[in-house]
């Protein structure tokens, strides 16, 4: 064997190993592109399951939103209905103060009545015991110094 037959040898045996090399390579890289592909075929299920739920979830909150807004309606009915209501309370409010105020006022005009009357009451009391004593003195000195009663 010549040298050039020895480097051919050598040379195809190198060969001979790169080629098991790139096949057990290729083998690797088409076992990854088929769990690659598995994977792929369940994120795409699993996606359509979601966008499924989320388009129902998405039917089911509109439907709320409409009930919602049409309740928010019918509150702000009720409620303009009733503003008259508060309308006439805080009017009767109003008016319970006043008579409150009026009340008090009157209160205080009896009380101060009240002592001018008592006042004059003892003066009428006074004014009489004084007028009696005067008539008892007239008539003991028109009958010489004898009461008859």
């Amino acid at each position: 064997m010549s040298g050039g037959e020895i480097a051919a040898l050598i040379a195809a045996g190198a060969f001979a190993v790169l080629v098991v090399a790139v096949v057990r390579l290729l083998g690797q890289i088409g076992k990854t592109v088929q769990k690659a592909e598995t994977t792929v075929t369940q994120v795409n299920q699993t996606i359509q399951v979601v966008t499924r739920d989320v388009d129902i979830l998405v039917r089911e909150v509109e439907g709320l939103l409409v009930k919602s807004n049409e309740l928010m309606g019918k509150v702000n009915q009720k409620v303009e209905t009733i503003d008259p209501l508060f309308d006439a309370v805080a009017d009767l409010s109003t008016s319970v103060s006043d008579l409150n105020a009026s009340g008090r006022e009157m209160a205080t005009r009896f009380a101060t009545m009240g002592k001018s009357v008592t006042q004059a009451s003892i003066i009428g009391k006074v004014s009489q015991a004084t007028i009696n004593r005067f008539k008892h003195n007239q008539t003991k000195a028109n009958n010489g110094g004898k009461v008859y009663e």
